[in-house]
This record gives C-alpha cells, structure tokens and sequence, in this order.
C-alpha cells in the first residue's frame, strides 16, 4: 500500500508568460493530477512576488476546484499572521460548502512576505505571538454553532469541521502541532535543515486529538522528472535560478532554464541552492523512483507532497506524470509483501 502523494502548486508565472496564464495552467495542472490519482492539490500563499500568481490563494483555489471533481484542494498554506481567523473561516468554509469534503487548510506563522509587504496587508504587527491563539480561534469556527447567542459565527464555515493542518520549517510548527494534536506539513523542499530534528519532535511529543489519535506527517520534496538525467537537470535550473534570485533580493518570474547551469553558477550561490533544494529527486523515471524511495525510507511520512518549478507547462504535467509512475513502481514491492 503506498502512501498519498500530492502537488505542491505556486502557480509559477514562467518568463514570457503572465499570471492569467498560470492560473490556467493550475488549473490545467490540477485535472492531470486528479486523472494520475493524486490525492491533494494545494496552492501557497505569498505576496509581491512577480513570479507567483497565488497570492489569493482562497480565490485560486475555488477556480481549480471548480475545474476538477474529486482531488482534495487547499492551502500549503495561508499565512495565518496576514490575516483575520474569521475571514479565512469564512473563506475555507465557503469553498467546504461549495466544495464538500474537498477542502484542506494548512497553516504558516511566517508572513510570506518582506515587512513592508506585511504593513501593505494593513496586519498589526504585534511583539507578542499571537500564531496558537489565532489557529485555536480559527479552528473554532468550523465546528459546530454555539448556543451562546453573543458567539460570533463564520458563515459559511460553521460546521463545515474543515481540516486544518500546521505548516512549518522549524521546531516552532513541530511543537505546536504536536501539541494541538494537528497533522503537520514540514517545507523541506526549500528549508530542510531542520527536518529531522523537527520530526522527532513532532512525533515523541505529539499529543492524540478526536481527529488525529496518531501523528500525521507530510514530506515535501521537489521533483524535475524527465526522459533522461540530463533533461531533468536542465529543467530543474529555473528553479535553481529562482531561489539564487529570491535570496539575492532580485525575485522575478520563473527563469528560462539553461544548459549546464551548474558549470557557470558561483560557487556559493550553487552552494546555497543546493543545500536549499537537497530534498529534490531529479532525473529519469529510474533516479527519481530510487530518489524518493530513499525520502520515503529516510523519513517514513504518512503523505509525500511534490513542488515542481519548471518554466514548460507541458514538461511539468510530464514530470508529474514520471513521479507518479515512479511512486506506484516503489509501492508495488511494498504492497505485494503486505498480501
């Protein structure tokens, strides 16, 4: 029996292309994912990012869930401190009422943004976290309606009991989902330092709720899937070239990709990208199958999700395509043990 495996979409916007096109194209993405038998399509919020046509990420979400008919959609994730609980209650639980038993919330504590992006969202910016308090709230306003006639009441949202998940690249999310008894997402397809450690964590500390008596952990890992390893690493190099440019203050859309970008990057910058990238499997159907079956072996998540940054639509549907044959390949010898 193999494990879930989901997408992980940011709706890139490619150079020479636009954010209408990208949408198009999740959504597109979505229909070939639900057909290749994924379980969960989830979107990402960030703000003032030109390469990314998320930011939205309710509103994205209601157009790729009225594309397709059965995958799970939602949120990996909202960023939390940009916004009221009530509001994103009310907006999760309008897509869970439009869209039964369809809908995930995953939640983040960073802004996904830079501060003055964060002031633009007209967010207090408060000394004090308020992140545990703000999930508990929102958490209350998908369950059932009080009788308290002074309670506030997100409509829709009530008693929609939407999942919500914590997301997180540090001990910070580990804790607090462990704690809340909340399954729990960790980012290691652009932060992985803290993987292991945020783990164990999460799962000797986890405390059992109604919804989840056991621990629930999703893995995040990039894939770049192609005919051959050479391929793979040439289209792989826009995402190489998107993280050098994000963390060297120059965000823009998604790079063409280049021939032999490892040949002529700096030295640091490669350094930096590869550690940032380490939980990638890239390659032909053959590396990519040996790749995350180590992860999976490595990691043993309940769930795997796939971001995949490549600048051709056609040759992303492609990589999803291997990945998903190469994840079926690894739970054949696992599922014939298990008869």
């Amino acid at each position: 029996m193999t494990i879930p495996a989901s997408v992980l979409d940011l709706s890139p916007i490619p150079e020479g292309s636009d954010a209408a096109t990208a949408l198009a194209h999740s959504a597109d993405l979505a229909v070939h994912a639900e057909g290749l038998g994924y379980h969960r399509f989830w979107m990402a919020e960030h703000h003032n990012m030109p390469g990314i046509a998320s930011a939205a990420t309710a509103v994205a979400l209601g157009f790729v869930a009225s594309k397709t008919q059965k995958i799970r959609i939602g949120a990996g994730g909202v960023m939390l401190p940009n916004h009221s609980p009530l509001v994103i209650a009310e907006q999760f639980g309008t897509l869970a009422t439009l869209y039964p038993d369809r809908v995930d919330l995953g939640l983040g504590r960073a802004p996904g943004s830079d501060m003055a992006t964060a002031r633009a969202l007209r967010r207090g910016m408060e000394a004090n976290d308020s992140f545990p308090r703000d999930v508990l709230e929102l958490i209350g306003y998908f369950d059932d309606a009080s009788d308290d006639p002074r309670a506030i009441h997100a409509v829709p949202g009530v008693g929609t009991k939407v999942p919500v998940w914590i997301l997180g690249s540090s001990l910070y999310g580990a804790q607090l989902a462990a704690h809340l008894g909340l399954p729990y997402a960790f980012a290691s397809h652009f932060a992985p330092g803290a993987l292991t450690q945020a783990l164990h964590v999460y799962r000797e500390t986890y405390r059992p709720s109604e919804r989840w008596p056991k621990p629930h952990f999703m893995l995040a890992a990039n894939v770049f899937a192609a005919e051959t390893d050479e391929e793979a690493w040439f289209l792989r190099s826009s995402a190489e070239q998107a993280f050098v440019n994000l963390r060297t203050g120059r965000p823009g859309k998604l790079p063409r990709p280049i021939e032999r970008f490892h040949e002529i990057a700096d030295p640091a910058a490669l350094a930096m990208v590869d550690q940032a990238l380490s939980v990638s499997a890239t390659g032909s159907k053959r590396v990519v199958r040996q790749q995350l079956a180590e992860l999976i072996d490595m990691f043993k998540p309940d769930e795997i999700i796939l971001a995949g940054m490549i600048h051709d639509h056609d040759a992303r549907k492609r990589s999803y395509a291997i990945a998903a044959e190469a994840l079926a390949e690894i739970a054949g010898p696992a599922a014939e043990a298990a008869e």
